[in-house]
């Protein structure tokens, strides 16, 4: 599909021509004002009034720039511009593909992008100076949770491994150098490959070597010998069985079941200045993570869309199994996952929950990349703009959760509820 087509099913479904021709008509009045919002909420109850910007709400910048990396979590950012869900709202999204998690951060810090699909931990690592230069960041919503892997090479599924603990049996017993590959120092596969591999005892820094390589790389670097095994988004892990290049291990699910992954990030300084263009995005963005998790026929046709040259670049079929909740692991194993991607599920995805990212923090101090304990609900609030994502929500009739503070028991056994920060950041066996 053209990067600018417009998929055969917009939403809301065509319905008589006529009031097909009525509601392009309130469209128009509704760009301009109130009035015409109010009258489109009439004729289709799925738009609220509030979406629409009129007067002073008008976004200050109508044209936005947003970086992001190919890969299937960037689904509601490209689909907020193929459906026109930007328009509605008053903006136009330009999406930029990038090619590595450094080059976004300096292009947001610079001022090249206006926003970017980027991973949670990069944000807080360039609010606090660490993994790039010091900037003020804000973090907009949630794009996604879940559905990213851990892949191992073929040579280790020759070797024995299938999974964690049989990789660290093989590490113990065939001494060698071990190298496994990340995203970004800072950045969530990071976070996600340490965990996995503390929990299984292998200390990730002193046992294996850790290495930095662009998503849409791995798959390529691995196949020449050049890691044993990585932490990436999808359709990458999918592309990698699907080449015969390894097997999934393990999912990032399965470390935290529905565990935050990538955000709508802007520097402070964007936020301040366009307030109701930061406000007008994340309205657009978060309509079309709605969209995609309305129906398995949405997500067939956001991985339709998305596969095209110029997003991610890849076969169809590699990105719409597993987006679609349909796993093969390449050791035989197939299932449905109960907590595959999701782009919505009644806005908890999206939520800037200030848990979230205090999480991150903790495990920044845990690798050694944060010599001493932050401030760590102070860095949050900061940082998530919980404020701009509930004017964001109210427009468009989004449930919001109870507290800005979440609990999960992730793969170990350890609860993390946002509490007592410092002390779980140092309560881990396997740390620097």
């Amino acid at each position: 599909m053209k990067r600018n087509a417009r998929p055969q099913h917009p939403i809301p479904p065509a319905t008589a021509e006529p009031a097909n021709r009525e509601r392009r008509r309130l469209i128009g009045m509704a760009a301009r004002g109130a009035a015409g919002a109010a009258m489109l909420a009439a004729l289709d109850p799925g738009v609220r009034a509030g979406a629409w910007a009129a007067g002073s709400d008008a976004p200050e910048k109508t044209e936005v720039k947003i970086g992001f990396i190919p890969l299937t979590d960037c689904s509601s950012i490209v689909m907020a511009s193929v459906l026109g869900l930007d328009k509605k709202h008053g903006v136009k999204i330009v999406p930029s593909k990038e090619a590595s998690w450094a080059g976004v951060r300096d292009k947001l810090v610079n001022g090249e992008l206006d926003l970017a699909h980027v991973l949670y931990g990069l944000v807080y690592g360039v609010h606090l100076g660490i993994g790039g230069p010091k900037k003020d960041m804000a973090v907009l919503m949630g794009l996604n949770q879940n559905g990213q892997a851990i892949s191992l090479s073929q040579q280790l599924k020759e070797a024995g491994v299938t999974d964690g603990p049989s990789l660290a049996r093989i590490m113990r017993t065939q001494k060698r150098d071990y190298t496994f590959a990340q995203t970004f120092p800072t950045g969530t596969h990071a976070m996600w490959l340490y965990y996995w591999l503390a929990a299984h005892g292998v200390h990730p820094l002193r046992d294996a070597k850790a290495i930095t390589v662009p998503p849409p790389q791995m798959v390529a670097n691995m196949r020449i010998g050049n890691m044993d095994g990585f932490c990436v988004g999808e359709p990458w892990n999918a592309r990698t069985i699907m080449d015969k290049v390894g097997f999934t291990a393990a999912t990032t699910q399965d470390i935290w079941a529905d565990h935050p992954e990538k955000v709508l990030g802007a520097t402070a300084d964007f936020v301040a200045r366009y307030p109701n263009t930061a406000r007008a995005v994340t309205a657009a963005v978060l309509e079309a993570g709605r969209w995609i998790d309305a129906s398995p026929e949405n997500r067939r046709k956001t991985a339709e869309t998305v596969a095209a040259k110029s997003y991610i670049n890849t076969d169809v079929n590699v990105i719409a199994g597993r987006m679609l909740g349909t796993y093969d692991n390449g050791l035989g194993k197939t299932w449905d996952d109960a907590h595959a991607m999701r782009f919505f599920n009644d806005g908890a995805v999206n939520f800037p929950y200030l848990s979230d990212g205090m999480w991150f923090l903790t495990q920044h101090k845990r690798w050694g990349l944060l010599p001493d304990h932050p401030d760590y609900l102070a860095v949050a609030r900061q940082v998530n703009r919980i404020d701009v994502y509930k004017q964001a929500a109210a427009a468009l009739g989004v449930s919001l959760p109870a507290g800005e503070m979440r609990s999960a028991t992730l793969m170990d056994g350890k609860v993390w509820d946002g509490s007592h920060p410092a002390a779980y950041a140092d309560g881990f066996d396997v740390k620097v």
